[in-house]
C-alpha cells in the first residue's frame, strides 16, 4: 500500500526518469515500480482522495490502480507520459469502485474527511479551523456533483493542471474537460452559496 508523504530519498531515483522506471519494473528490477509509486504517491492520493471523498473508498481506489498499473506496465507505449498514464489508471479505478458504491446502500459522510488541512500549519487555530471547515464544506460540495465534472474539477481546479493536459488524463476532447469544468463549477457555486452568504 502506498502511504503518501512517506518518500525514502534515493540520489539514482532522482536521476531516472519515470519511463526508465517503469521499463526496468518490465525487466524485472524489483524496486523500480515501488520507486515511481513513492515519487508519484501524493499526487495520485490527491486526486483519489478528492474524487472518492472518502479516504477508505479513496485508498481501495488507489491501491486497485497500484495492482492494475504493476500488472499493466507492458501494456505502456510511451504515447503520453507515465504520469498521465497513472492518472487514468487512477480515476478508472476510483470510477469502477464509485458504481459500485452506487449499487450500495450509503450513509452519511464522515466529519473529517480531508485532515490534510490539518497537518499543515498549527501555528493559528482559529485560521486552521476555518479552513479545515472550508476544506470539509468543499470535499462534501464535490461528492455531491457527477464523477465526471468532479474528476475534471479536480485535475484542473484542485490539481493544476491544464486543459490539455486533463484531456489526456481523461481521454477526451480538451473542450469536453472545459464543459466539464464549467458545468460543475456552476453546481459548486449553488452548493456552496451559502458560505458567501455568511461572509
Amino acid at each position: 500500500m502506498i502511504h503518501p508523504g512517506l518518500h525514502s530519498p534515493s540520489s539514482d531515483a532522482d536521476t531516472t526518469s519515470d519511463a526508465q522506471l517503469l521499463s526496468a519494473h518490465v525487466a524485472g528490477d524489483p524496486s523500480a515500480f515501488s520507486t515511481l509509486m513513492e515519487r508519484h504517491a501524493d499526487r495520485l492520493w490527491s486526486v483519489a482522495i478528492r474524487v472518492m471523498s472518502n479516504p477508505e473508498d479513496a485508498a481501495d481506489a488507489l491501491q486497485d490502480a497500484m495492482i492494475s498499473a504493476f500488472r499493466r506496465a507492458g501494456d505502456f507505449r510511451g504515447d503520453a507520459a507515465v504520469t498521465t498514464w497513472l492518472h487514468r489508471i487512477v480515476l478508472n479505478a476510483c470510477f469502477d469502485r464509485l458504481r459500485r458504491i452506487a449499487a450500495r446502500p450509503t450513509g452519511p459522510l464522515p466529519e473529517d474527511l480531508d485532515r490534510s488541512a490539518q497537518l499543515t500549519s498549527r501555528d493559528d487555530p482559529e485560521a486552521e479551523a476555518i479552513r479545515s471547515g472550508l476544506a470539509d464544506e468543499v470535499t462534501r460540495a464535490l461528492a455531491q456533483i457527477g464523477a465526471d465534472q468532479r474528476a475534471a474539477l479536480v485535475l484542473v481546479d484542485l490539481e493544476g493542471y491544464s486543459m490539455d493536459q486533463a484531456a489526456r488524463i481523461l481521454g477526451c476532447a480538451p473542450g469536453t474537460v472545459k464543459s466539464r469544468c464549467s458545468r460543475g463549477r456552476a453546481k459548486l457555486a449553488l452548493l456552496l452559496r451559502h458560505l458567501k452568504e455568511v461572509e
